[in-house]
């Protein structure tokens, strides 16, 4: 009866060691991984573009989302497009032979950037046979509505009677790099757009286009009625309909409705045919 008590304790210390033994090694490990060292970063981590970099629709994506895409409508509605340094080089021959008739181009962001990309996605649309305009991205906690508007103007923002140009776009909207309203009041947004706007209209004789979301210009305008008059609206919704439009138009006059089409991602309607297109281009 004494042999197979001798041999269980043998296994109990070979067990006993095998468990240390382990530990050990994994104390080893450990400390050779330097104690700087991080987890990675989340998929879905997200931090604070750099300055310039902001885009059409950056915004309405990231706080409204996607809920739909176009239905069918007995309407007519013209292709179009809007692109920013992030399309790079686009392949406007692409473009054109799938049914996109007209682009947008950011020139400008505040009184400091200018798209790098601007000569190739201006000239390569008007080349390509499509009517096209620029668009300023607003950053109103950076500089006055009219200084940004002269910057807008100077570089790329300008207006020609020649039939295909469009005139420029104000694109104002959720701020991609700090507090959505740009710390500014109701009132405050609304004079900052209004010093832009006739700014721009001083210096090209055209009323500039505005770029927005219902929900943003409620949040940061009050929803302010006084420029429907005289602007157009480009409506942002990335749904199945526009939606309801901010106060003061009873109709859009453009719809960005998606940021996932087909070869540049941001895709839009002119709510209308080519021939209206070319009539806004004409004044």
């Amino acid at each position: 009866m004494r042999r197979p008590i001798a041999v269980a304790k043998r296994h109990s210390r070979l067990l006993t060691s095998g468990v240390i033994l382990a530990a050990q090694s994994l104390l080893l490990t450990l400390s050779a991984v330097p104690a700087s060292a991080s987890p990675p970063a989340p998929a879905d981590d997200t931090r604070t573009p750099a300055r310039g970099t902001a885009h059409m629709g950056e915004g309405v994506l990231a706080h409204e989302g996607v809920q739909g895409r176009p239905v069918g409508t007995r309407v007519a509605q013209t292709e179009g497009v809007d692109v920013s340094s992030h399309q790079g080089n686009v392949a406007w021959s692409t473009l054109w032979k799938s049914g996109v008739k007209w682009a947008y181009v950011k020139a400008t962001e505040g009184t400091s950037y200018r798209n790098p990309y601007f000569a190739q996605q201006y000239g390569g649309s008007y080349d390509a046979g499509m009517v096209r305009g620029a668009y300023h991205f607003a950053t109103p906690d950076t500089a006055g509505g009219a200084a940004q508007a002269d910057y807008f103007v100077d570089h790329g923002g300008a207006w020609s009677k020649d039939g295909r140009t469009l005139p420029g776009v104000l694109d104002i909207e959720y701020n991609p790099y700090g507090a959505t309203c740009y710390g500014r009041t109701h009132s405050q947004m609304v004079s900052w757009i209004r010093a832009f706007l006739d700014r721009y209209k001083e210096r090209t004789g055209r009323h500039a286009a505005i770029y927005t979301s219902t929900n943003w210009w409620t949040q940061c305008t009050g929803n302010y009625s006084g420029f429907g008059a005289s602007n157009p609206l480009w409506i942002a919704r990335y749904a199945s309909t526009v939606g309801a439009l901010p106060a003061g138009w009873d109709f859009h006059t453009m719809w960005q409705y998606t940021s996932s089409g087909p070869t540049v991602g941001d895709h839009d309607k002119f709510n209308g045919a080519l021939d209206r297109v070319k009539a806004l281009a004409n004044g």
